[in-house]
Order: structure tokens, then sequence, then C-alpha cells
């Protein structure tokens, strides 16, 4: 999982699928990276399959720092809004644009 500074934020590029079983090693960067960044980037564009797992990581890091999602893939896009929660989170078509928004 590649993680850098860029643009005021701390990116976090999830790749693969993520599910019950396979949630640990995201959860645990992005816990790490709550602790030590204010701004946190997912750079969603790699994420081949979600669900209800990840969208349970991003409510409960959302609450504790300014989370922003980048490049959604339409699989997740469709599970946010199925599910309202791009209301909730601020969502970026690139990188670029969620860090800055």
């Amino acid at each position: 999982m590649a993680q850098h500074a860029q643009s005021g934020a701390w990116i976090v590029a999830a790749r693969g699928s993520y599910d019950m079983d396979s949630i640990e090693p995201l959860a645990d960067a992005l816990d790490t990276a709550v602790r030590k960044h204010r701004k946190i980037v997912l750079d969603a564009s790699g994420i081949t399959f979600a669900d209800s797992t990840l969208l349970n990581l991003l409510i409960l890091t959302h609450r504790a720092t300014d989370l922003r999602v980048a490049a959604p893939t339409q699989q997740l896009q469709r599970i946010l809004q199925l599910t309202g929660v791009d209301a909730v989170l601020k969502i970026g078509a690139t990188v670029e644009d969620a860090a800055a928004g």
C-alpha cells in the first residue's frame, strides 16, 4: 500500500479487494495516518471490490479526521451513492481534487 504526502494531505493508495477478510492492512494504514495527519486522501482508483466493511472503515476514519476519497471506481462509487455515504464524505475525481477540496 503506497503512502506519501501531497498538497498538504497524506495520501493512502488502496489497491485490490476489501472485505472482512482483507481490510486489516488498509485499516492499519488509515489508523496510523489518523494519528499523524490532519487531512487524509484515500486514493480509491485501485479498489476492485468493496463491501460494507470498507464503508464502515471510511465512516470511522471520517469521524476521526478530515478524510477525502479520490477517484473511486465505479463499483465503489455505486456503493457510496446507494448508502448515502457520498453525501457525508468529500469525494474528488483525482487525488489533487480531493486534497484541494
